[in-house]
């Protein structure tokens, strides 16, 4: 019985890290979340669970339900701008699953249950019924969320995205603008109306509030090889499925950046800076 109860488990341990991921947004939080979740489960007679996929996905969006509340709680005291962990790597991830670092800051402005009730619907296609069982609400109630929650992504995130070869070819030209402080050259790629965020969480360098304005920005950028020469290197990545730059400074890394392109993907909306140690803990080995 505890070998059915793990392979049940393993079996669907990506699909509950992919959903509590994206509701949290952070990726100890979600290996807690898991942890619970096990623990949950091992104390169940898997035969007598007719679904085990479902049931535990019932115990893992709920646990994050409760992990959400202690983590806004817990950003009362943060300091600086605070942006989700990254999840990084050296390829793009072809998955629909994965949620962009540009998504999940959207998804930082809806309450909790608006949260899951996007995420399991939008992004992992769950009908309103079953979620309302997942979260105990009506199916009505499940649904009045649902349009809420999506109403309020789609005003701040436009439906075209731009392809992985624009994202790639803005991503290599804004490389290589960083590492020879061209001012000019990110005067010509951000957006008039682009925002700069650096989460530091007080324990890195970063800029302690957004930048706003493309001069503002591009000023900011430019600076940054240009207060460190020689110290400052970058190299693609992938960060959440897209491209984006790890930083380094003195050969050690020290930042991940991950771009948002306007809708016509001519030009970078927003830089997501992270700097924040304890978000890059799993960046050292890529």
């Amino acid at each position: 019985m505890a070998d059915e109860a793990t392979e049940a488990f393993v079996a669907n341990r990506e699909l509950l890290f992919a959903m509590t991921y994206n509701v949290l947004g952070t990726v100890a939080d979600t290996e807690d979340v898991l942890q619970d979740t096990w623990l949950a489960w091992s104390r169940q007679e898997p035969g007598r669970i007719e679904n085990p996929r479902a049931y535990l996905v019932r115990i893992a969006v709920r646990a994050a339900l409760a992990k959400r509340e202690a983590i806004l709680r817990r950003r009362e005291t943060y300091v600086g701008p605070w942006l989700p962990e990254p999840l990084v790597g050296d390829e793009e991830k072809a998955d629909p699953e994965t949620v962009s670092l540009a998504l999940l800051v959207v998804l930082e402005t809806l309450s909790p249950l608006e949260r899951v009730v996007f995420v399991l619907h939008e992004v992992f296609g769950y009908p309103h019924a079953e979620i309302a069982e997942i979260v105990d609400r009506s199916p009505a109630a499940v649904r009045q969320l649902g349009h809420r929650a999506r109403e309020h992504v789609q005003a701040r995130r436009p439906r075209f995205r731009a392809t992985p070869g624009e994202r790639r070819a803005v991503t290599d030209t804004f490389m290589a603008a960083l590492l020879g402080g061209d001012l000019d050259a990110f005067l010509r790629m951000l957006a008039p109306d682009v925002t700069i965020w650096t989460d530091g969480g007080g324990k890195a360098r970063a800029v302690p509030r957004p930048v706003h304005g493309r001069d503002n920005a591009a000023r900011v950028l430019a600076g940054l090889a240009v207060r460190f020469p020689g110290r400052v290197g970058a190299r693609l990545l992938h960060a959440n499925g897209e491209p984006g730059l790890l930083l380094f400074a003195d050969g050690a890394p020290f930042g991940v950046v991950a771009l948002d392109l306007t809708p016509d993907g001519d030009s970078i909306a927003a830089v997501y800076i992270v700097t924040n140690p304890e978000k890059l803990s799993r960046v050292q080995g890529v």
